[in-house]
């Protein structure tokens, strides 16, 4: 079942325009929260996914013993070591709130680890994010996380979650979800149960649901809505992908979700567009957005790699495919990928 035209044309809508009007951090400045000693191609993944696609600028918060490693991977990250075992909470707090003032999106979980000091910070930086109105993705240890402590994150709206199968079903039995609802149901009810956070439920097609009851004075105050206002919408993304799995295809969709709602987040300041698209809608059009970019991307690089071709196909290889992946959905112009040659602009 194809994605319905109207929701293609609302993503349309907040891709910033390719026609000179912006200057740079207009189109998307991105944070991934993430990276510790073991884990550094993760928040590389979800950071260079999001320059891929189209943000301006790309930011990775990240422990000292995965600065190196990630700095090597790429020039054009902007790594920030702030996440330090031997410092407290309350002493990076500053600095970390400073960083996240001058971004559009935060993306948390990518190489995020389970150890103590750095869910400390991932807590902070979420409760941060939330007071200062910024959209989030949450997704692999975050997940793990908020299941530890769902009022993290119950009730706000601007957040995303990409659970894969295993992290959803943990997130369902948090949230105490009948198991005999039907399984292509059960995303709208983790999203009601959370407060109407949305849910992209990955597998063979993702299902993306928002689920929210009419939001109080407090809610709507948080989430900057209008008191009452109300959401109950699913979308199935069956776009075809890849037929290999690997570690790491995760990390490219929460980069190409987390820039989607970083232009919403644009779009919602003025700095583009006609203001048509409420916030409300942001986080559901970037959750299918960024499925639909990811799974053609990985479907790419899937046809010219295979199992081993001559070596099988590896998250790295999706890199290069999100440019043509995201011309075929969205096509040319200013609005796509780029300008026809006839305009004579790039």
């Amino acid at each position: 079942m194809p994605v319905p035209k109207h929701i293609l044309n609302q993503i349309k809508a907040i891709i910033p325009p390719l026609n000179g009007s912006l200057h740079k951090g207009q189109s998307g400045r991105v944070g991934v929260l993430g990276g510790a000693l073991d884990y550094t191609g993760a928040p590389f993944f979800a950071s260079i996914s999001a320059l891929r696609i189209g943000a301006d600028l790309s930011h990775v918060i990240c422990s000292p013993t995965a600065a190196g490693a990630i700095k090597s991977y790429s020039p054009d990250l902007i790594v920030h070591p702030i996440l330090r075992e031997d410092q407290t909470t309350d002493q990076v707090k500053p600095t970390l709130d400073s960083l996240l003032s001058r971004l559009h999106v935060l993306i948390v979980g990518p190489g995020l680890g389970r150890e103590d000091y750095m869910i400390n910070y991932a807590k902070l930086a979420v409760k941060i994010a939330k007071e200062q109105g910024m959209y989030l993705v949450l997704d692999a240890d975050a997940l793990w996380m908020i299941g530890q402590d769902l009022e993290l994150i119950r009730g706000y709206r601007r957040a995303v979650l990409t659970p894969n199968v295993m992290e959803f079903k943990r997130l369902s039995e948090n949230v105490k979800i009948d198991p005999g609802i039907p399984p292509e149901e059960r995303a709208m009810h983790v999203s009601r149960a959370l407060g109407g956070v949305t849910v992209l439920q990955k597998g063979a097609s993702d299902i993306i649901c928002t689920n929210t009851g009419e939001a109080n004075k407090e809610q709507a105050e948080l989430n900057k809505i209008k008191e009452g206002e109300s959401t109950e919408e699913r979308v199935v993304v069956d776009v075809p992908g890849g037929l290999k799995r690997c570690g790491g295809q995760g990390d490219i969709l929460s980069g190409t979700v987390g820039t989607i709602m970083a232009w919403g987040k644009c779009f919602e300041s003025g700095a583009f567009g006609d203001g048509s698209i409420p916030p409300s809608r942001i986080p559901l059009l970037a959750a299918v957005g960024g499925s639909m970019v990811t799974r053609t991307a990985s479907r790419h690089a899937f046809s010219k790699r295979g199992r081993g071709n001559p070596t099988g196909v590896v998250t790295q290889d999706m890199i290069p495919e999100i440019g043509g992946a995201f011309a075929e959905i969205f096509g040319e112009g200013e609005k796509g990928w780029g300008a026809s040659t006839s305009e004579g602009k790039l």
